[in-house]
């Protein structure tokens, strides 16, 4: 089940045992009143965690094995940290190796961010999005991805931690949260080494499109997500990419947002207001936020969803 926490820490030791990706020893290195917070958030198979801490600190980490935390600065104004020795920049990211060690320094006022997947799930969404199965490096390093990509993923991230803060239970709703995960898969994965695709041989375009057609039919009900319906079809995110540009005129992941706008549409038409909100309809086809879903809504459909929910009365 999706859900979030956050918990403000006064004292160094509870702030290190709090982790569940690592053992950790923390110490402070300054003086001063130690104050810390972190927030986590469980989606279905990724977990996000935010921090922050007052004082400088130096710790060591002693990893999980089944997960390799990907761990990167979100302030862009803040001083780097060092990693095993290696300055730690804003914009660049830590890619932890499975069950490895390392000492982290950090400056005051430190503002963190990490992505966890497990070593198969990351293997699953990279072979889906990218066309082969990324894994944990043998040994921790530390990356600059394309600022583009990192600003997408530090944007998508800051907004989550958002919700996390004011509207724990939209990120609760199991599909609201599958639609966050798949946007921060697809971002995290766009700024790691080794995402040039390399694409095996494929089913024929006319056949995959049926699939996809038949796919989208089985699940008229219920909102589709890219890289589930990649796994199913057997194919790339690249290759259904060109298949339905091709075919559409418009990529997979617009294809079927359009989608499930027109369900979120159809579910407000049918809709008695007095028992339903707009916001319960937007949450239960994987809108999120739903300042945006309005505007998208009204552009494309020449009305406010509240004004469709009233006529349906």
């Amino acid at each position: 089940m999706p859900k979030s926490t956050t918990v403000t820490f006064s004292d160094p030791y509870e702030y290190q045992t709090s982790h569940r990706e690592a053992l950790q020893k923390l110490v402070v290195t300054a003086r001063g009143d130690y104050r810390a917070k972190i927030t986590s958030i469980e989606l279905h198979r990724l977990r996000i965690l935010r921090g922050w801490h007052s004082l400088p600190t130096v710790s060591h980490a002693s990893l999980r094995e089944d997960q390799s935390p990907i761990v990167f600065p979100t302030d862009g104004r803040q001083p780097p940290s060092m990693n095993n020795g290696v300055e730690v920049r804003p914009g660049e990211m830590v890619i932890t190796r499975l069950g490895g060690e390392y000492h982290a320094r950090t400056p005051p006022q430190k503002r963190w961010g990490s992505l966890s997947l497990t070593a198969d799930d990351l293997a699953a969404f990279s072979r889906v999005l990218v066309g082969c199965a990324l894994k944990p490096p043998p040994e921790t390093r530390v990356i600059r991805p394309d600022p583009a990509a990192m600003s997408r993923l530090l944007s998508l991230h800051n907004a989550v931690g958002g919700l996390a803060a004011t509207a724990p239970d939209i990120l609760a709703h199991p599909k609201v949260a599958k639609a966050i995960e798949q946007e921060l898969v697809r971002a995290l994965i766009a700024c790691l080494p080794g995402t040039a695709s390399t694409q095996s041989r494929q089913p024929l375009r006319g056949t995959v499109m049926q699939r996809f057609e038949q796919m989208i039919e089985a699940h008229r009900d219920e909102p589709l997500y890219l890289t589930d319906v990649c796994t199913a079809l057997g194919v790339s995110d690249r290759t259904l990419r060109l298949y339905c540009q091709d075919l559409l005129g418009m990529g997979p992941q617009r294809y079927l947002w359009l989608r499930r706008m027109h369900q979120a549409r159809r579910a407000l038409t049918l809709a008695d207001p007095a028992e339903t909100t707009v916001t319960v309809i937007a949450n239960d086809h994987g809108f999120a936020e739903l300042g945006r879903f309005a505007v998208a809504y009204r552009e494309l459909f020449g009305e406010r969803p509240s004004m469709t929910l009233r006529r349906a009365a």
